[in-house]
């Protein structure tokens, strides 16, 4: 494992970037409405983007000898959980949406995502994207130096359980910076205490997945991701610097 420390000029351009991606995400999540269609809010962000002077991360990205993504964001509805490809669908009423979006800033790299609901969704949906958000948050309050990365873990597991839902077991975020994936990989269950040790300087991409019912997901053709029972879904995301005061949201106006 190769886990990249970032200096304080790194984190300064990354403060940057992340600005530019907490806007842009924020425009989108205005424009998410019923009627919509998801290759619209693409386009957007490819629009949004370019004209703050940065560039989309995800798109021409290639995982593993997987083949480029070819949008800017990722866009999933309802059981696609992650990596959806941006298509004419439309948005209706009921649709649970997740936008995941990278910007690469002078060659740094920030990575987040959100979750919105078209309304009027149901009840259980709400409590999905709240539990999921929430979980977040509770992860992000853990990260201190001389922690450790399975802190971060429990803490979004626990949360998740406590909603009665079900964190996603084979995906992980990840460090985050120079590349788009770096190491270390973080999963959304752990035990505290457990794993490497939190330093100033890390930067990573805490990204709870979360599920109605299921802890597992499945690779479709496209590349995206669904939950292997087809229940709803939810995906909230940060990229966090550790500092000597604690965390640091990076990817916030």
């Amino acid at each position: 494992m190769n886990v990249r420390l970032k200096t304080e000029k790194d984190l300064q351009i990354l403060r940057e970037s992340g600005k530019i991606l907490a806007s842009v995400l924020g425009i989108l999540k205005e424009a998410a409405k019923e009627g919509v269609k998801l290759s619209h809010l693409d386009e957007l962000a490819r629009r949004l983007v370019s004209e703050a002077g940065a560039k989309p991360a995800f798109l021409g990205y290639a995982e593993k000898g997987r083949k480029p993504f070819p949008a800017a964001i990722c866009a999933s509805v309802n059981e696609v959980i992650v990596h959806g490809v941006p298509s004419d669908y439309v948005l209706k009423k009921g649709d649970v949406l997740k936008i995941d979006f990278g910007v690469n800033y002078k060659g740094y790299i920030t990575d987040s995502a959100f979750t919105v609901g078209i309304p009027p969704i149901s009840d259980e949906a709400k409590r999905l994207i709240n539990a999921t958000e929430q979980s977040l948050y509770e992860a992000i309050n853990v990260m201190r130096p001389g922690g450790h990365l399975g802190d971060i873990g429990a803490a979004v597991e626990g949360a998740v359980k406590k909603a009665g839902f079900q964190v996603i077991k084979n995906l992980t975020g990840h460090g985050v910076g120079f590349e788009i994936h770096e190491d270390p990989s973080i999963y959304n269950f752990g035990n505290p205490g457990e794993g490497i040790e939190l330093k100033k300087g890390m930067v990573l991409a805490v990204e709870p997945m979360v599920a109605v019912s299921s802890s597992r997901v499945v690779m479709q053709e496209d590349g995206s991701f669904v939950t292997e029972d087809g229940s709803q879904s939810a995906h909230f995301e940060h990229t966090i610097a550790i500092t000597d005061d604690g965390p640091e949201i990076l990817t916030v106006l």
